[in-house]
């Protein structure tokens, strides 16, 4: 008789956070007056007050985690401000600027520009369409860059010739999922979590090969923006209500930060949306 071979639980990798700089914006001025992308409704009613404070959790939740966040001031009539992560793509120092789409956003990204210029950043005014770190996500040898709703291809050119890094063309086709950080998060220089359904065929095979080892979202999970989350590493910021990506991150080693960005999800944001990197490498 074979001798019965032991139960051996599988490892789970030590996870290691990495602190981060971050850029946010208080949503003072925070409001629905408009639609620009499928979840926003003028006629739900939003309120900046309920905004505010849970933009204040999602900010203490960050310097408790060790992470330094710096603030820019928020400008009246610019109720989308507080999605700073839109602001532009920072990487070794340098910044790629962000030209809005719709023109309801358009003065935010020389307002952005301005910040970082006084901040010590080289910034590149762009000549492209682009709404930053929405459609652009860095990982360690490379930068994944979303089109099809918001940005031009041509920009993720542009942006590969001024930061010298490679850039990776994603196409998005699912309207509720109108910038890359709404479909796809890093969750280490190496490796990202993901939403297939966001992407086009060819987009998703791309995926496949660059990372094998995914973490694939469900719709569910999703379609509460709940890839639109910040990583250092280990820990994972993340809307609430996505209970089954909060549970696939546990069981791959990683610590989920649940917090409650409910008001600002009428506007179509999240952790991420709120949240723009500024990488000094």
């Amino acid at each position: 008789m074979e001798p019965t071979q032991p139960s051996v639980a599988p490892v789970t990798p030590e996870r290691t956070a990495l602190r981060r700089h971050y850029l946010m914006c208080r949503p003072e001025h925070f409001a629905v007056t408009y639609a620009i992308n499928p979840w926003m409704d003028p006629a739900a009613g939003a309120s900046a007050e309920k905004a505010v404070a849970q933009w204040e959790a999602l900010r203490e939740a960050y310097v408790a985690l060790g992470h330094e966040v710096s603030l820019i001031d928020p400008l009246p009539g610019l109720p989308d401000m507080v999605f700073a992560a839109n602001g532009a793509l920072v990487v070794g120092g340098r910044a790629y600027g962000a030209r809005f789409t719709f023109p309801e956003r358009a003065a935010e990204g020389p307002a952005y520009g301005e910040w970082l210029r006084a901040g010590g950043f080289d910034v590149r005014e762009p000549e492209h369409t682009n709404e930053g770190e929405g459609d652009f996500l860095t990982l360690d040898g490379l930068i994944l860059a979303g089109t099809g709703f918001r940005t031009d291809v041509a920009a993720h050119q542009e942006a590969q010739e001024f930061l010298g890094r490679p850039v990776v063309t994603l196409r998005l086709v699912d309207p509720r999922f109108y910038h890359l950080d709404t479909a796809l998060f890093p969750l280490d220089g190496n490796n990202v979590a993901y939403y297939p359904g966001a992407f086009s065929p060819g987009s998703r095979a791309v995926l496949e090969r660059l990372f094998p080892d995914a973490l694939i979202a469900s719709e569910a999970d999703a379609a509460v923006l709940g890839l639109n989350a910040v990583s250092d590493g280990r820990n994972v910021v993340l809307n609430a209500e996505a209970t089954g990506l909060a549970e696939a991150l546990a069981a791959r080693g990683f610590n989920p930060v649940p917090v409650d960005l409910t008001e600002l999800r009428k506007a179509g944001g999240g952790p991420k949306c709120c949240t723009l990197e500024l990488r000094s490498v």
